[in-house]
């Protein structure tokens, strides 16, 4: 469950492009880009990847010495996550976990509203040489979503210069989380590495980024109200891909997909804007964000459930397919039958009654043009299940994709219930 990483290993610990700056930002760490960006332009890996959980695209492999995950005897504090709970509370079904996520991030939305003076003063970023740094980091991650996710990087453009940058930075950071555990070097990766890049993410929020990459998005939270706890919950997610290949039921898949995904929505929230004359409630547009995410990653597993397979794992509740007659082996067996069918209708069916309930949150964004972008990339993505059932249902050995024609074709679509959304919110103004 992929997305991309950033930076390739050097044996040196000199930086090697002569457009960035001349020191790292954290003591004792030591990066490379020049083997990442040639000539301006980001340079494809020759680990070809197979998929990603934000976009589809060629990954280059991690440089775990850049990360600062190999850093020998260095001691860390790890945050908690709200998988870790006293034993008492082990009875709450996941989706009332994820829901009091919901209601404390919309809740740090209400007080902004409420009053900005009351905001916690954000510390300065602490960043190298000059000021252009900072200007380069956010274009090496408009680079990063230009080259690994072309429908979200296009789908961006929507957005006002500002808003993008910030959302180029969140997908950053979430593409070179996810490829911890994904990523070519994912056999190195283990349990005290996600606790180092999660001490990583502490000192980002605290303005102390250790890279170019790091600052962008250290930049971004001085200027959204975003919260740590959705990028804590990632790597929990991280955590649960190292331990974890089978969910026994639903309610153990909808937490992962929170992890992995639905934390995406809650992140992206504050940078897109409730659009102020919305009479929803904030709590109403996260959980709709967060329904986005939690579609989004449900189409992810339907989609790849072969390829998947072939990597020994099985991303589908365990009871559901023993109800429908089912097993691992007729999964790895790879044969559509009609028991595949069925089971298949029944999954697609659930993936999109979370997107009808994201539809709900499009209308309460801050202007038209994300309106516009959030509700492509929900259409484009939407029709993967379309794809699915035009296979029949053969996710073995047939990867469903929404190609550029049809993408064209459903341009018009889009763009006609974005205006509806938007006539919508300001009817109801």
């Amino acid at each position: 469950m992929s997305i991309c990483t950033l930076w390739v290993v050097s044996p040196s610990s000199e930086v090697l492009s002569g457009n960035v700056f001349l020191e790292p930002i954290r003591e004792s760490y030591h990066f490379s880009d020049k083997s990442l960006m040639y000539n301006g332009r980001v340079k494809k890996s020759r680990h070809q990847r197979r998929r990603s959980r934000y976009g589809v695209g060629d990954l280059s492999s991690f440089c775990l010495r850049e990360s600062g995950l190999e850093t020998p005897g260095r001691r860390l504090s790890v945050s908690s996550s709200i998988i870790a709970t006293p034993a008492g509370e082990m009875t709450m079904t996941s989706e009332q976990k994820v829901y009091d996520v919901v209601l404390k991030q919309a809740a740090l939305i209400n007080r902004q509203l409420r009053s900005r003076e009351n905001l916690e003063v954000k510390p300065d970023i602490i960043l190298p040489g000059n000021a252009n740094v900072l200007n380069e980091a956010y274009d090496r991650c408009r680079e990063v979503c230009a080259e690994y996710a072309k429908s979200f990087y296009w789908g961006t453009q929507l957005m006002t210069p500002e808003r993008r940058l910030a959302i180029w930075a969140i997908y950053v950071w979430c593409r070179r989380t996810d490829e911890l555990v994904d990523g070519p070097n994912a056999s190195h990766i283990n349990p005290t590495a996600l606790d180092r890049w999660e001490a990583r993410l502490e000192d980002v929020f605290k303005g102390q980024p250790f890279d170019m990459l790091d600052a962008a998005l250290s930049d971004t939270i001085t200027k959204y109200p975003v919260d740590i706890q959705p990028f804590r919950d990632m790597i929990e997610g991280m955590r649960m891909d190292l331990k974890k290949s089978r969910y026994k039921n639903f309610d153990e898949l909808y937490l992962y997909c929170y992890y992995v995904a639905g934390t995406v929505g809650l992140m992206s929230v504050p940078v897109m804007g409730i659009a102020p004359e919305s009479k929803a409630t904030t709590e109403s547009v996260y959980n709709a964000a967060l329904s986005l995410g939690i579609a989004n990653q449900l189409t992810n597993i339907l989609r790849d459930v072969g390829e998947d397979a072939r990597r020994g794992r099985v991303y589908l509740p365990q009871d559901e397919l023993a109800q429908a007659g089912l097993s691992d082996e007729d999964i790895f067996a790879g044969k559509v039958t009609d028991k595949w069918r069925i089971f298949m209708k029944k999954q697609i069916k659930r993936a999109r009654k979370f997107y009808d309930d994201a539809e709900k949150g499009v209308p309460e964004l801050s202007s038209a043009k994300q309106i516009a972008c959030v509700g492509q990339r929900l259409l484009f993505y939407r029709k993967i299940l379309d794809e699915i059932e035009a296979n029949d249902y053969n996710n073995f050995t047939k990867r469903a994709y929404v190609n550029k024609a049809k993408k064209l074709l459903a341009m018009p679509v889009a763009c006609a219930k974005s205006l509806s959304f938007y006539d919508t919110q300001n009817m109801r103004a």
